[in-house]
C-alpha cells in the first residue's frame, strides 16, 4: 500500500470518528435539553410579541381614522388627535439626521481609513465609541440637559435640544456601522486605486465610500428608527406631553409619538387608551417601513466581493 493511500485511509477514519462522535454528542441529554429550552424560549417570546401586537391592533383599530392625523390633543378622546406629535417627530428626526449623519460618517472614515491604529489616543477613542453604543438612552438625555444648561439655554424643550440628545444616542451606532461597511470593501480596490496614481482621499471618496453606501445607509436608517422610538431622553429635557400647536422651527416646542403615547396611557379614560394603541400602531408602521427600506437598500445595492 502506498504512502498516499495510507494517508487517505487515515483521513477517512478520522473523519468517520469525528462524525460519529458529533452525532452521538447531539443525542446526549445535556445538548438535547439545551436545544429544547432554546426553542421553547424563542416560541414563548414570539407568542408574547404576537399577543401584544394583536392586542394593540384590536384596541386601536377603531381610532385609526383621519382624525388621528389632523386633530390636536383634546380633553375628549373622540376629538383628540396626534397631529403635533407626528409633526414633532418629523422635525426632531430630520434635525437629528442632519446633525448626526455627516459627523458620524466623517468620523468613521477618519478612524477606519486615516487614523493610526497603533496610536494610543486613537485606540482610546475607538474603545470609547464601542462602549458608548451600549449606554442607556436616558444618560444621553442628562448629558444634553447639562450641555444646554452650560450654554445657559432657559427653555430646553425645543426641537434642537431633543435632536441633540438623540444625536448623541445614535452617533456611536452610526460610526460603528459605517466602519463595518468600509471594512467590507476589499483592500485590492484601495491598492488598485493607489497604484493608478490616485491619492488616499481620492481613493476613499471615489472608490471605497460609494462601494460601502448600502451598509452605511442601512445602519443609518436603523439608527434613526431607534431614535424615533425613544422617549426617555426627551422626557428628561422636559418635552411637552400636551400641546395644541404645530412645531415650526428648531427653537419651537414639540412633542413626539412616544411621548404622546406615554401621556395617553396615563389617562383613566378608555378612549385615551384606544388612542394610545392607535398611535402605537402608527409608530410601529413607520418603524417597519424604515426597517423595510433598510433591508431593500441592502439587498438591492450590496455588492458581493
Amino acid at each position: 500500500m502506498s504512502l498516499a493511500t495510507k494517508d487517505r485511509t487515515r483521513e477517512v477514519r478520522i473523519t468517520d470518528k469525528l462524525n460519529t462522535s458529533g452525532r452521538s454528542g447531539e443525542r446526549k441529554p445535556g445538548p438535547l435539553l439545551f436545544y429544547i429550552a432554546l426553542w421553547l424560549s424563542l416560541l414563548i417570546a414570539f407568542a408574547v410579541l404576537a399577543t401584544l401586537l394583536v392586542t394593540i391592533l384590536l384596541d386601536g383599530w377603531t381610532k385609526l381614522t383621519p382624525t388621528l392625523f389632523t386633530n390636536y390633543p383634546a380633553a375628549d378622546p373622540d376629538e383628540a388627535g396626534a397631529r403635533p406629535a407626528i409633526l414633532g417627530s418629523l422635525w426632531v428626526i430630520a434635525t437629528t439626521a442632519v446633525m448626526t449623519l455627516p459627523l458620524g460618517i466623517a468620523a468613521a472614515i477618519h478612524m477606519e481609513e486615516f487614523a493610526d491604529t497603533k496610536n494610543w489616543f486613537n485606540r482610546l477613542i475607538e474603545l470609547n465609541v464601542q462602549n458608548l453604543a451600549a449606554v442607556p438612552s436616558i444618560i444621553y438625555g442628562l448629558l444634553a440637559l447639562g450641555f444646554l444648561a452650560l450654554l445657559q439655554v432657559s427653555n430646553k424643550n425645543i426641537v434642537i435640544g431633543g435632536a441633540l440628545a438623540l444625536s448623541l444616542l445614535i452617533l456611536p451606532v452610526i460610526i460603528i456601522s459605517t466602519r463595518e461597511g468600509l471594512r467590507a470593501v476589499p483592500g485590492e480596490i484601495r491598492d488598485g486605486s493607489l497604484a493608478l496614481g490616485a491619492t488616499r482621499w481620492q481613493t476613499v471618496w471615489r472608490q471605497v465610500l460609494p462601494a460601502s453606501v448600502p451598509s452605511i445607509a442601512t445602519g443609518s436608517i436603523l439608527a434613526l428608527s431607534r431614535a424615533l422610538g425613544e422617549a426617555a431622553p426627551l422626557l428628561v429635557l422636559g418635552a411637552l406631553v400636551y400641546i395644541t400647536f404645530d412645531p415650526n422651527g428648531l427653537m419651537s416646542g414639540y412633542t413626539t409619538l412616544p411621548i404622546q403615547i406615554f401621556n395617553w396611557t396615563g389617562r383613566p379614560q378608555e378612549g385615551f387608551h384606544q388612542l394610545a394603541a392607535a398611535t402605537s400602531v402608527l409608530l410601529l408602521g413607520v418603524l417597519l417601513l424604515m426597517n423595510a427600506l433598510a433591508i431593500f437598500i441592502r439587498n438591492k445595492y450590496q455588492k458581493r466581493w
